[in-house]
Formats: structure tokens, sequence, C-alpha cells
């Protein structure tokens, strides 16, 4: 099997191209793979599929062998691995389980830097994130144990907590809440966790406890939902470009004015290709 190894601000994956045949990995086979003593390491497998209705479709395999429903950071890699691999177009429209997603290429030199993707409309309902409760209220800073807790989805599910700890008081508290939240019996199909803090600049510094991962370097879908969750307590202004800073480095988010979208803009690098 062939593969190329990505990364979106530490956030790593194994990229496995079927659009010209071949099978995707067993779930087995990507835990295997994703093991980063005894495989090639990874955050997860993203494959990339022929589709009918855009460029290309790409799947989220996490590391445990799990489907996900979208990954903000992956759409990235698999955006510059198309462009730079031939596909040249200036948008890239990706099918992912959260429907097909405009991504915006910044290129230098023949090769992808940036990337902007057009994240859809952040779902605020109970029954759309899921989450149990009234299906058609929102939960905002709802109080989970110690926490107050705003629950967004990008087409997966965010749990998001505003907390004084910055730092590595920050990604410690991140450690002992997210397996706990991860899990909570609110969440069916459990959930996404973010622990923020809105510094006096605006800027949002972010840990993000990924489902089916823990601790992860970086998680596109997670500063979008942090981004949307911060506009709809007051901590941040809607419209406007947000620098939310994760454990690998920043992302620039933009949430619409009417809630309609968020817009993601950040790197995307090839790290090395490969067999197995």
């Amino acid at each position: 099997m062939q593969f190329a190894k990505y990364h979106g601000l530490g956030n790593d994956f194994l990229v496995v191209d079927l659009r010209g045949g071949g099978r995707e990995p067993s779930p087995d086979e990507v835990r295997a793979l994703c093991d980063r003593r005894f495989g090639v390491g990874g955050d997860g497998v993203l494959t990339v599929l022929s589709d009918d209705g855009a460029d290309a479709r790409m799947r989220v395999l996490n590391a445990d062998g799990s489907e996900a429903e979208m990954c903000g950071n992956g759409i990235r890699c698999v955006a510059k691995h198309l462009y730079d691999g031939g596909l040249r177009k200036d948008v890239l429209h990706i099918a992912t389980g959260a429907g097909v997603l405009a991504c915006g290429i910044e290129a230098a030199n023949g090769r992808v830097e940036r990337v902007s993707v057009e994240m859809g409309r952040p779902r605020l309902l109970r029954g759309e994130i899921p989450m149990t409760g009234p299906p058609d209220e929102r939960c905002i800073e709802e109080p989970f144990d110690d926490l107050r807790v705003t629950a967004v989805s990008m087409g997966n599910p965010h749990a998001i907590a505003f907390v004084a700890e910055t730092g590595a008081a920050l990604r410690a508290r991140a450690e002992r809440v997210g397996p706990r939240l991860e899990t909570h019996p609110a969440f069916p199909r459990k959930t996404n966790v973010e622990l923020a803090h809105v510094h006096d600049d605006g800027t949002i510094e972010l840990v993000v406890w990924e489902r089916a991962c823990g601790i992860t370097l970086a998680c596109g879908t997670g500063a979008c939902a942090t981004a949307t969750a911060a506009c709809l307590t007051g901590r941040a202004a809607l419209g406007a470009d947000l620098t939310v800073r994760l454990l690998g480095g920043p992302l620039t988010i933009r949430v619409a004015s009417d809630l309609s979208g968020v817009r993601m803009t950040g790197p995307a690098t090839l790290a090395f290709t490969g067999a197995v």
C-alpha cells in the first residue's frame, strides 16, 4: 500500500489515494499503521476516493480504527495532496461526511502552502450535534461537573469550555477532563472536547482532546467550533478573523455574521511518502 504522510500543524495523517482502485485498510490495519512505535505513526488514515459530485471524497479513519465524520486539518492535507498531485484548481471540492466542502488553494512555486476551507454551517441544536435533551434547543454554557460547556457540531460533535488556565496548566486540565467528557452520556456518539482561554488580545488558546485519539496538536473542526462558541458567548466578534492558537500552531477562523458558515485557513505539509 502506497501512502503519503501529511500534517496540519502537527496533526498527522497517512493519506491513501484509492482513486485508481484498491481496497481501504481495515480497522485492524488502521490501528497498526497509526501505531507510533510499531507502525508508521499518525492520528489517523485519510482515504481519498473518486466521487461523481466532487473532485474527490475523503474518509476519515481514526487511529483506533473508528470513522469520523469530518477532519479540518485532514481536509487541508487532502486538498494539498490533490493539487500538488496535478489537480490544479483554485478551488477544490471535497466530499466528506459533513457534505461537500470548498477548499481555496494558496500555492507558491506549484505547491500548496495554505488552504482556506469553507466548513459549512455550525450546527447548534442538540438534535444536530447530537446530544440528549430537547432536540430543538441549544447547549450554551451548560454546567458539566466543574465546567460550563457549549456544544457545537461542525459535522462532528464538540464540547467547548472556556477556562482560566493557560499554557501547561490548560493542557493538564484537558488531559484530566477530556476522557470523562468525551464519553459523557449526554453525547450518544461521544464528543471531541475543547478547553479554551481567550487572551486580552483576542487570541484563543486551545487544547483539544480528540474523540478516539486523545490530546492532538491541532484540530481544525475543534478550532471552528471553539471560535463559534466564543462568538455565541460574547467572547469574540462574528465576522472577524480570529486567531486560534493550538499546541501545533495557529489557525485563522472567521464565523459568518449570520452564523451561516465558518471559514478555516491554515497550512498543510507533506512529511514523506512510502509504502507498507
